[in-house]
């Protein structure tokens, strides 16, 4: 009954309660590992771009080949597929960039959220006070993450 005061208290004055900001941090945490899913499945396409253009360009341009478009599989000439993968590769490597940056840029603002709210994880906490002094430190206010 008394946590359930200190959440009512909190909501009213103080602002957002424990739960309320390990919601946030866990949200940006998981946007965080999505971005670097997605980051890794369009280094796998660009890697897949390079092993057909460097197979395709010993080969004859007027030689006819096979393209998976949407799910279809269309037959053309290699002339004429040489240039589109050459293209979504480069569109690819510019999307992946830019993909990285907004990573980046997401890995700073989760670690000024952990700063703004005091958050701690679970583990990282031993090693840091492995490496700083012993001296105890006020815990108040924290939110420890697992």
């Amino acid at each position: 009954m008394a946590s359930e005061a200190a959440k009512k208290m909190d909501k009213k004055g103080k602002g957002p309660t424990p739960d309320d900001i390990l919601n946030g941090f866990n949200t940006l945490r998981v946007e965080q590992r999505t971005l670097a899913s997605k980051i890794s499945e369009f280094e796998a396409d660009i890697n897949e771009h390079k092993m057909v253009i460097e197979t395709l360009k010993n080969v004859d341009g007027e030689r006819k080949c096979h393209r998976l478009i949407g799910g279809i599989l269309v037959e053309k000439q290699v002339k004429d597929v040489l240039p589109a993968l050459t293209s979504n590769r480069d569109k690819l490597v510019v999307l992946t960039e830019k993909l990285n940056e907004q990573l980046a840029k997401m890995g700073k603002d989760i670690i000024e959220y952990k700063e703004k709210h005091n958050i701690r994880i679970r583990g990282q906490e031993d090693m840091k006070s492995q490496d700083s002094d012993p001296a105890p430190k006020d815990t108040r206010g924290n939110v420890l993450v697992s």
